[in-house]
């Protein structure tokens, strides 16, 4: 029985010992780079060492599941994707899914950008469905667990980069941008917003237009003022961009049918401010619209790439308009 039970031993001895090389040295696979591996929620550790070893970065799936047993890790290894660094071995990817450390996705979402255009990057990104998106920003229950005053969340979502992971819903996702511009609109421009009676929505909705109006954000306190003056003098406000927003056609030039479009975002044909934002504004946007510079502008044109040429009188802008499409060639 002695030498018996010296070769079980010699074994258990031999195996263990073969557990922890491939424990501590990388796959081929690691070796060569990088991987991105997805644990799926609700995964059991067996299962987890099937996909790592799946995805071949682990050398030997019972090793991982001894090196689990040992570390008292079996119920705490976390769903999600991981970025897998290159060189790394069993013991290094098992620290990464006790730890959680999961992928993050940086997602930029840029002043004037809409909801349609977030939904697209987030669909790049693969962490959630456009379609999904776009139906949650239009949701009334979620938009009122929001205490949102609008039948969509466009123009609330700040603009800013953002660190997304797989595994976040479209709620999560819109609920944090939400936040996010709760936090960055500041007392100064609530206040001044309140002095000239508009209310949060309406400062967003007028800071959209300025936004998607302006290049340079030096001119956005006189594009605010065109907009004033025409709301205190009853004008339609005439902004192409609500019309784009109307016709769904992003940065894209008008035709004489989309300018009679019949929607209640075509400020060329309607009066007064449109029902909500048209895409989400940026500070100085939001600063603009609650602090409009002290001039008696009721137009502007484009006099180049980032500039706009200001006019008190209809004989003026036109003036500038002949101008400007001389310069353009037209």
């Amino acid at each position: 029985m002695q030498p018996l039970l010296g070769f079980f031993l010699a074994a258990c001895l031999l195996f263990l010992a073969m557990q922890a090389w491939w424990v501590l040295t990388p796959s081929a696979v690691m070796r060569s780079g990088p991987r991105v591996v997805e644990i799926p929620a609700r995964s059991g550790f067996l299962d987890v060492a099937r996909i790592l070893n799946r995805a071949g970065v682990i050398r030997s799936p019972a090793g991982f599941v001894l090196l689990t047993l040992v570390r008292g890790s079996m119920r705490t290894l976390k769903a999600g994707e991981y970025l897998v660094p290159q060189g790394a071995n069993t013991a290094t990817v098992l620290a990464m899914l006790e730890g959680g450390h999961v992928l993050q996705h940086s997602v930029v979402f840029r002043e004037g950008s809409t909801v349609a255009e977030l939904a697209r990057q987030l669909a790049v990104e693969g962490l959630v469905r456009s379609e999904d998106v776009l139906r949650v920003a239009r949701d009334g229950l979620f938009l009122r667990t929001l205490d949102l005053p609008a039948d969509s969340i466009e123009g609330y979502l700040f603009p800013d980069t953002y660190q997304f992971v797989k595994g976040m819903t479209a709620e999560d996702i819109l609920a944090r941008m939400v936040a996010r511009m709760r936090e960055r609109v500041s007392g100064d421009i609530l206040a001044a917003a309140l002095t000239r009676n508009l209310s949060f929505h309406q400062l967003l909705t007028l800071a959209a237009i300025i936004e998607k109006e302006a290049v340079d954000p030096g001119e956005m306190p006189l594009i605010s003022a065109v907009f004033w003056n025409r709301l205190r003098l009853e004008m339609p406000l005439q902004a192409d961009p609500t019309v784009q927003y109307a016709v769904g056609k992003e940065r894209l030039r008008l035709t004489r049918d989309d300018l009679n479009v019949d929607s209640p975002f075509n400020t060329s044909r309607r009066p007064g401010l449109p029902p909500g934002p048209i895409a989400s504004p940026g500070l100085p946007a939001l600063r603009a619209a609650a602090n409009p510079a002290a001039v008696g502008y009721l137009y502007f044109v484009a006099s180049g790439e980032r500039h706009h040429r200001f006019s008190t009188t209809l004989a003026e802008h036109n003036a500038a308009v002949a101008k400007y499409r001389v310069a353009q060639g037209r």
